[in-house]
């Protein structure tokens, strides 16, 4: 290795997407860039041109070419895709279902984490109240797109959407939110969010794999709430979760309850993991065209999904240091709010810089 150059170094793509994605991802670089030059590591950036801008100029979505250089990085880091010209599904599915797909990334995990200081529409939550992680099971369930129509278009249509699960898919996500509950910082606590009494088939086997693996947990307590119940608790009892384990389409809907519980789109921050292979990691709160260009839009959901990017890659320090930084903006933000942040979008990501590298 030559002189100078640092020992740890790893190969990002960056998707910086429509909208204003490509306005978050630049303040998320920005902290990078100062992080990395602090903790001494060397990052190698490539950006991709896919999203809704591509799709219309081209008629590409995902070109196979395109995917296979996206297996050979380390990490994804993404700001989001959508265009109101785009018919919906065309890249939902060609673009961000495709490559959880493809490169296996069977976990959608979020963090709900309520930073001190931050406003929310429950005031009665108090600091510490809002601290959990959704383990959503990534790659099955009614996203496989299994089912489709009969008598289309005809009033005695039928149109049918299979929920696929298998044994393999169910255990790995379990045993991977087991682990998670049994980790630094966590309360081993796993609470199974499903909805037994009704999908009775699904249900029953994620029960049966979280009994089973409990066995093998013994220092994770664990317990079942009903999906309906999870969104009341959400709100008048967050701090009874820990860690939880949930199917496709229910973490993708509690998910964004859990936003609004920590103070909004404009700080909630996912990733979609596969633990050996190329994970992605990105903000949730979507393009936000009506603030494109405007300087309004929060930063600090992608800014968190690149400190989730860093401590998958190991770089733990370089993740608290995000961490910090994320909780200095909030103390001086007015709001989580596009346009009510009292500071400028490129000015929280220089508050976060301040406080990342204090």
């Amino acid at each position: 290795m030559s002189a100078g150059v640092p020992a740890r170094t790893y190969r990002v793509a960056v998707i910086p997407g429509d909208g204003t994605g490509p306005e978050v991802i630049r303040e998320g670089l920005k902290v990078l860039k100062a992080v990395r030059a602090v903790e001494g590591f060397a990052v190698e950036l490539e950006t991709f041109d896919l999203g809704g801008e591509r799709y219309l100029r081209t008629g590409e979505v995902l070109p196979d070419g395109e995917l296979e250089r996206l297996r050979r990085v380390d990490a994804i880091y993404l700001g989001a895709v959508g265009h109101p010209q785009v018919k919906p599904g065309i890249l939902e599915r060609g673009l961000l279902l495709r490559l959880r797909f493809e490169l296996d990334q069977y976990v959608n995990l979020r963090p709900v984490i309520r930073y001190p200081g931050v406003r929310t529409l429950i005031p009665s939550h108090g600091d510490g109240d809002v601290d959990l992680v959704v383990v959503r099971e990534n790659s099955e369930g009614l996203y496989t797109g299994a089912g489709g129509f009969h008598r289309r278009g005809t009033p005695y249509e039928v149109a049918v959407q299979e929920s696929i699960n298998t044994r393999h898919g169910v255990e790995r996500i379990v045993r991977y939110a087991f682990e998670l509950a049994r980790s630094p910082g966590r309360r081993r606590k796993l609470t199974l969010v499903h909805k037994t009494n009704v999908l009775t088939y699904a249900g029953d086997l994620y029960q049966r794999v979280v009994d089973e693996l409990a066995a093998e947990y013994p220092d994770v307590t664990t317990d079942y709430v009903h999906v309906d119940a999870a969104c009341i608790y959400f709100l008048e009892q967050p701090s009874r979760f820990d860690v939880i384990v949930t199917d496709n389409m229910f973490g993708d809907i509690i998910t964004d309850l859990g936003a609004i519980i920590q103070g909004g789109m404009g700080i909630a921050a996912g990733a979609n993991i596969n633990p050996q292979g190329v994970s992605m990691f990105e903000p949730i709160g979507g393009t936000a065209p009506d603030h494109v260009g405007k300087g309004t839009i929060n930063p600090l959901a992608a800014i968190g999904a690149l400190q989730m990017l860093l401590r998958f890659l190991g770089e733990e320090g370089a993740a608290a240091r995000v961490d910090a930084g994320i909780r200095f903006a909030c103390s001086k933000m007015h709001s989580m709010r596009a346009g009510e942040m009292g500071y400028t979008t490129s000015e929280v990501g220089d508050l976060v810089v301040e406080g990342a590298t204090a």
